[in-house]
Parts: C-alpha cells; structure tokens; sequence
C-alpha cells in the first residue's frame, strides 16, 4: 500500500510540472501567435483556399471559448470534482486551456488579404500598446493570482500536505476602476497588432464575443459566491471603462432587488482594500 502512495505521490508532483512546462510552451507560441511574426517553426500556415480557412478559422477560434467557458462553470466544476480532487482541478483546468489554445495556433490559416495596416510612427505605437498588453496581463494576473489560474497554489499545498488555502480577492490597484482587468488585457493582445489580417478579423469577432459574455459570467459567478458585497462593488466599479451601460457598466443596486446571500465566504467589500473568496 505504501509503495502505490508513493508512485500515487510521484505522478502528482509529475503531473504538476509538465502542466507549468506545457503553459510556458504554450505562452511562448502564443506571443507569436498573437503577435503575427511566428517563429523559425511556425504553427500556423496559410491555405490556398480562403473560404474554407475562414471557416476552419472560425471552428479553430470557438474550440477554445466554449469548452474554457464550459468548464468554467460551476455546474460542470461539481460535477468534475467528484472525479478530480481540488488540488488537481487547477492544473486540469490549465491543461485543457493549454491544450485548446495550442490546437488554435496548430490549425489556424493564414490570409494574404490585408484588411488594415498601420504603419511608420502609428504602426510603432500599436506594436507598443501589444507589449504594454502583455505586461498589463501579467501584472493582473498578479493581482487575481497567477498560481491560481495555472494551479500551482493548490497544488504545491498537496504536495506540501497542507489544506488547499482560501483564494482571495483583494480589491486594490486595477480592481479599483475596472472589475476586469486580466480580460481587458487580453483584449489588448488580440486587438492591437499593426497589420489586420482577414483571418485575424475572425479571431477579433469571436474572441472579443467570447472575452465580454465571459466577462458578464464571471460576475454572475462571484455574485452568486461572494452576494451582497459583490453587488456594491458592481455598484460602484465598471467592469470595464467607458462603458455607458449593460452589465459591464456600473450596474445599479437598485431599490426593489432584495439582498443577495453569500453561498460561502461572506466579506466587507467597498473601495477600500477588502478581502473576499472569489470563485
């Protein structure tokens, strides 16, 4: 019984590792990816027929955003974590984004036809504002938790043999104009490249689709986790600037809506600094 703990044990730790290993692979392709200069092997390859690649490209850019939106869902993560331990679902989580984003850039075709392009002066700022995106990613990514995204916190707590800890959110820097900021970042990266491809205006279409209706989910999601504070913080922050109205503006508490209970982890949540478990 001992001898299958430790070999348990051992593709743990194994399973930890090859996860972050395939996420900065993974990072790496989609640098280039994104920023349309692949490298010396590049994933991507142009195709001869432009209706076909359209259409592939379209398949491609929905392989990611709706199983990533599916899993992301609590009824799904239930229904997973009876088969998959909590301190393992980061990493599945991680592997299946991973897995996804890398099949995008493996069977996305290029397109001769330039729809816009910038270029001189202007084509050197948008190249800037893509890696101000890049640093603005990592730096939200910071601030929610990068060892959450990837898995690495509750996993290094399994192997450490502590409890998997409490997640939170703390309400300061960027959070403090904006609910989103690690989406509107990725934004950036998607939007900002100085040569518009065809092909790209179909990543363009269905990834910012993607980025604002998962964005509008993740707030149901900490609402229905975090409740009543959560509303306020609505209240009071946009979920993205400049937004007039919808529910990635302000969103109004309104005078007939009842106060909404925490399912867990209830905390104080105003503009100040304040600390709540989030989903």
């Amino acid at each position: 019984m001992k001898h299958v703990e430790t070999w348990r044990r051992a593709g743990g730790i194994a399973a930890g590792v090859a996860t972050h290993l395939l996420f900065a692979l993974t990072v790496w392709h989609l640098y280039w990816f994104l920023a349309g200069k692949p490298p010396n092997a590049p994933l991507a390859s142009a195709s001869p027929n432009l209706g076909w690649a359209l259409a592939g490209n379209l398949v491609a850019a929905l392989v990611f955003a709706l199983p990533h939106s599916v899993l992301l869902h609590p009824t799904t993560r239930g229904r997973l974590k009876s088969w998959i331990s909590p301190a393992f679902y980061g990493l599945f989580f991680c592997v299946a984004t991973c897995v996804t984003l890398l099949l995008v850039i493996a069977t996305w075709q290029t397109s001769p036809v330039v729809v816009l392009e910038f270029t001189g002066l202007a084509g050197h700022v948008v190249r800037g504002c893509f890696y101000g995106s890049w640093m603005a990613l990592f730096y939200s990514l910071h601030l929610g938790g990068l060892g959450w995204q990837t898995g690495l916190t509750p996993w290094l707590a399994w192997v450490r043999g502590v409890p998997v800890p409490r997640r939170e959110f703390e309400i300061r820097s960027l959070y403090r104009w904006l609910r989103h900021p690690i989406y509107l970042s990725f934004l950036g990266l998607i939007w900002f490249n100085p040569r518009l491809t065809l092909d790209r205006v179909v990543l363009l279409t269905v990834w910012t689709g993607y980025i604002l209706v998962g964005s509008w989910l993740k707030d149901l999601r900490l609402l229905r986790f975090i409740g009543e504070p959560y509303r306020q913080y609505m209240a009071q922050v946009p979920g993205y600037p400049l937004m007039p109205a919808g529910p990635l503006a302000r969103v109004p508490l309104g005078n007939r809506e009842p106060p909404i209970e925490p399912i867990s982890f209830p905390a104080a949540m105003d503009r100040t600094p304040a600390h709540a478990r989030a989903a």
